[in-house]
């Protein structure tokens, strides 16, 4: 349910409003915004006469919630959420493009892969250090080292680093190197572990289930919300369908349907949806044009000998092109994609948020 107040309504008065609606049982999460307040009633609804709360003299209306979610709702919050990493705003008119190797693999390897991405354009340095495999005897990853070689890329570049945790134990680890912790596939509905995640002060890159719903999506988004933690992207990274010519079947259709259930910024993940990265560029350009806020590109300096997704990645070179006609498409779709040689400060290192 969403009490929607009139404009103008003082912050005392909202405060006042919340303590005797949570005599019903449920919580209270006011919006403060520029021209009215929006208050969230979560829990049991049910026995809440909707009449009742709309006599009071600061209510302007009172309306029910159907979805399940409501921190991540746009009903909620209808205005888009936006927030900065760096010196990059998430959900503004720039595209966040976040590149790099699906493994970090040497040093010598990411500080190249780091440079070359920086110099087209990107704004993030996207790394995998611990690997969740679907096979045992693939690689696994660097693990810490691989975490501390990504450290060291970003010393050197300025760009803000994006990488995957796998499990909870990892996690101080990530506070002390990560700037954007990615929950991947595998881990889309690990509720463990978007519980504390959502006691972060980190943005979290949250990635759909291979066979999830959109409402399942923001679902988990609302674990880590809860919490407190609401720089919450969510990403589109293509789910399973019985097409087998694709290593995913890309949902363009979810950045509009996301866009319109939620007001959280959505990215895409077009390499890990297509596993050909002759089709990155083409989906890439589509994704921007369809209002993805943000892309994540694998980015090899070596892709016939990476040690995992050398097929989807994309050369520095060919990444360079697209960065060119990234900027083409989202000029024309009133949005902008940062010019080559732009490299943007490391992301203040937050703490965990205190309950």
């Amino acid at each position: 349910m969403i009490v929607v107040c009139k404009p103008g309504t003082s912050r005392e008065r909202v405060e006042t409003l919340c303590q005797w609606l949570q005599r019903f049982g449920v919580a209270t999460s006011p919006i403060f915004g520029t021209g009215m307040t929006v208050i969230g009633l979560v829990g049991d609804t049910s026995a809440i006469d909707m009449e009742t709360i709309a006599l009071e003299d600061c209510v302007e209306k009172v309306m029910k919630v159907q979805e399940p979610f409501k921190r991540a709702n746009r009903h909620f919050h209808p205005d888009d959420t936006r927030f900065a990493i760096g010196d990059i705003e998430i959900g503004g008119r720039e595209v966040a493009v976040a590149a790099g190797p699906c493994s970090v693999e040497t040093e010598a390897q990411i500080r190249d892969v780091a440079r070359a991405v920086r110099a087209s354009g990107a704004g993030f340095l996207r790394g995998g250090a611990f690997k969740p495999r679907t096979s045992p005897y693939s690689f696994q990853g660097l693990k810490a080292e691989g975490l501390r070689l990504l450290s060291l890329a970003r010393q050197e570049t300025g760009l803000p680093i994006v990488s995957e945790i796998t499990d909870l134990g990892q996690l101080d680890l990530f506070l002390e190197h990560v700037d954007v912790i990615q929950v991947g596939t595998r881990n889309m509905q690990n509720f463990e572990l978007l519980r504390e995640l959502g006691q972060v002060r980190r943005p979290v890159l949250l990635k759909r289930g291979f066979s999830n719903t959109l409402e399942e999506l923001c679902m988990s988004a609302e674990y880590i919300m809860s919490g407190g933690n609401d720089r919450v992207i969510l990403c589109e990274r293509g789910i399973r369908t019985f097409e087998p010519s694709t290593r995913n079947t890309l949902d363009l259709s979810a950045i509009p349907m996301l866009k319109r259930m939620s007001h959280l910024p959505v990215f895409v993940d077009p390499s890990h949806a297509t596993g050909h990265a002759w089709m990155v560029e083409s989906l890439s350009l589509a994704a921007v044009a369809a209002g993805a806020d943000g892309l994540v590109i694998e980015v090899h300096n070596d892709p016939r000998h990476a040690l995992s997704d050398g097929p989807q990645s994309l050369t520095p070179d060919a990444f360079d092109g697209l960065m060119s006609r990234l900027r083409t498409v989202a000029a024309a779709v009133g949005r902008a994609v940062r010019g080559p040689q732009q490299a943007s400060q490391p992301a203040r290192k937050d703490e965990r948020t205190t309950s």
